[in-house]
């Protein structure tokens, strides 16, 4: 499996892979397809490397293996990025170095299952970071990103969606939800407005005041 590299302009979202669990083939291949720039963090540069994966750099803080170990194992042409710093995940470390290469969105996959606080922190590294990036989180079953007030998107009838805050969010207004919100606040993780469908084909809107919120396109399988 590797990554066609199509576009090399940022016109489209680079790809950060994490050390969580894997996605299907079939998605993977979709992101790597028109992904033009592509961060392994260094927790899976085996499974990477298994599944013959082309990436442009391994990020990390390489505490399993010496940089030297990993340079005899690297593809040609894919850099190594030490990053030793403990305040910080090697998922963040990536978004950083994302936006230093003036990166302006990323795709991010394998950041889900697995460790259970790993998962839960990767979530609140996308409210910390929706400042500097368009960032979308995916995998089998759903697709995680941060909105803005006055969102609107095209749905079909019935898409499983769930607006989750990240702490309190105000006077929160949908339309063209089955569960309709009207000027609700809501507040993690007390409540939410999740579980909820599209009621019609056509656009949801979703407007707040303040807060950050997390719209959460979920798949039955």
């Amino acid at each position: 499996m590797s990554s066609h590299h199509i576009v090399r302009d940022a016109q489209e979202p680079a790809l950060i892979i994490a050390n969580g669990e894997l996605c299907s083939t079939d998605l993977l291949s979709q992101l790597l397809e028109w992904s033009p720039f592509i961060v392994v963090l260094d927790g899976a540069l085996q499974r990477v490397l298994d599944l013959q994966i082309k990436f442009d750099v391994l990020l990390g803080d390489f505490d399993h293996h010496t940089i030297e170990e990993i340079q005899s194992i690297l593809p040609p042409h894919s850099e190594i990025i030490h990053t030793p710093d403990q305040n910080k995940t090697d998922l963040e470390k990536g978004l950083d170095y994302l936006i230093q290469k003036n990166h302006k969105a990323v795709n991010i996959v394998w950041a889900t299952g697995r460790r259970s606080d790993h998962y839960l922190n990767n979530i609140s590294i996308l409210s910390r970071y929706s400042h500097a990036l368009n960032i979308v989180m995916l995998d089998d079953y759903s697709r995680i990103y941060p909105i803005k007030s006055g969102f609107k998107k095209h749905y079909s009838a019935n898409t499983n969606i769930s607006l989750m805050p990240l702490g309190k969010v105000e006077n929160l207004t949908t339309d063209n939800l089955i569960w309709e919100c009207q000027n609700l606040n809501i507040e993690f993780p007390i409540s939410s407005s999740s579980c909820n469908r599209v009621r019609n084909d056509g656009i949801v809107t979703v407007t707040f005041e303040s807060g950050i919120l997390l719209m959460m396109e979920c798949i039955d399988l």
